[in-house]
């Protein structure tokens, strides 16, 4: 997929998640930032899967743009779970997640030895 194909589906993807936000959570502005962050993040995802299908010469790999997508998912979570539940919370989840991508990011290293 082209390049300039993929940045006008996000865009169209990032306008039907913003819709759906604001539909869900109107009025808690906080709720709708993390709702968009984490949907975005799953959008991510598919992007990573299309990356991985289709590499292209000088551009990043899928296994980054999972990473990044996965963080945007963490920070999302995180931000909703520090409304709903507490901020506790919210700092375990981001660190368990970050630890998480800490140790997978190695592991190609150690493949290749």
């Amino acid at each position: 997929m082209a390049k300039a194909q993929r940045g006008m589906i996000s865009f169209g993807v990032f306008a039907i998640i913003v819709a759906i936000s604001l539909l869900r959570f109107f009025p808690d502005w906080g709720s709708i930032l993390a709702l968009i962050l984490t949907l975005y993040g799953l959008w991510g995802i598919v992007l990573a899967a299309i990356r991985a299908k289709n590499p292209e010469k000088y551009e990043r790999r899928a296994f980054s743009t999972l990473v990044w997508a996965i963080l945007l998912i963490a920070v999302g979570a995180s931000w909703f779970v520090s409304i709903q539940i507490g901020p506790l919370y919210a700092v375990v989840l981001l660190l368990i997640v970050i630890g998480i991508l800490a140790v997978a990011s190695t592991l190609p290293i150690w493949r290749k030895k």
